[in-house]
């Protein structure tokens, strides 16, 4: 299986949408390469047979107008299973959280947050990333929750759209049960990070998971030569970016960092595709399962915690 070529456009769009600089122009096909219908590698845009297959391919479809396949009126992506699961989440934390900081606000009598702010007191309480993870407290749940929490509209937002925009294309070229593990590994190793570089510090947000995506992506692209150092060139220029953005704005990059650095391994070491026998398909099906009960027991501690 081999990498999806459709996340280069995608990425280009993002970055046309926040900076000019970042514009690559596209011919109207939308670029040089696309993918295999029969074994999904990436070959030439206007090869008629596949080179690894053999199978015959069919003429490339035209587009018409602005509209994209996969996309809501051609600019929201639809992400998929899993993915999809992971944005109602993190959209049902933030809901809740602002409820809670429009109450405290209104009970203390003062304003709260501009912009969809979010205040830290109720990042602390619903779980942000925070010293409580050491001892003596060891709320380790911590480090899943932070997860799940965000500070304002402009933070959800930008991790929302990279996570429909990444999500998917993980889950395509890995799994539903590969990605879900993915996710959890490494928004939990950035958050171990972020803890290393700053025990005292409030953390929170997608992003760590994110970048872990992106590094998924830039390991799984060093098995597919020159097409996979194309890919890749691109996908680091997006970390860079991020990571400048990162000091700007104060982000946590230590736990973009680690995310990244995790998914990279995983990217690399991890077959794509499907499980290939019937024993490694239970093994990822148990890591999935155990994944979901480890996020799931994670909300149940912090609610557990909540002061009434």
């Amino acid at each position: 299986m081999s990498l999806p070529p459709k996340l280069w456009f995608q990425w280009q769009r993002l970055k046309k949408a926040v900076t000019s600089s970042f514009e690559t122009p596209g011919s109207p096909g939308g670029g040089a390469v696309r993918m295999c219908p029969h074994c999904r590698a990436l070959i030439n845009r206007d090869a008629k047979t596949c080179p690894l297959c053999g199978e015959s391919i069919g003429p490339v479809r035209a587009r018409g107008g602005s509209s994209t396949p996969g996309r809501i009126m051609g600019v929201i992506p639809i992400p998929t299973t899993a993915s999809s699961v992971m944005v109602v989440a993190n959209l049902a934390l933030y809901a809740i959280s602002w409820y809670m900081t429009q109450n405290s606000a209104a009970a203390q009598l003062y304003g709260a947050p501009s912009m969809g702010g979010i205040g830290t007191q109720v990042l602390m309480r619903l779980g942000a990333k925070a010293p409580y993870i050491l001892p003596p407290y060891n709320q380790w749940w911590r480090l899943v929750t932070a997860m799940y929490l965000h500070a304002g509209l402009l933070h959800i937002g930008m991790n929302m759209w990279c996570l429909v925009d990444l999500g998917p294309e993980v889950e395509s070229l890995f799994s539903t049960a590969k990605f879900t593990v993915f996710y959890l590994v490494t928004g939990v190793a950035g958050f171990i990070v972020s803890l290393g570089w700053a025990p005292y510090g409030l953390s929170v947000g997608a992003s760590g998971a994110v970048l872990g995506l992106i590094g998924v992506l830039i390991g799984a692209s060093f098995h597919h030569g020159h097409l996979g150092r194309e890919y890749r060139s691109q996908l680091w220029k997006w970390v860079i970016y991020i990571a400048v953005l990162g000091i700007f704005f104060s982000a946590d990059n230590a736990a973009h960092f680690g995310g990244l650095g995790v998914g990279l391994a995983l990217g690399y070491l991890v077959p794509e595709g499907e499980p290939a026998t019937r024993p490694s398909e239970n093994l990822w099906n148990a890591l999935s399962l155990l994944s979901v009960l480890v996020i799931a027991g994670s909300f149940v501690m912090m609610a557990m915690q909540l002061s009434p």
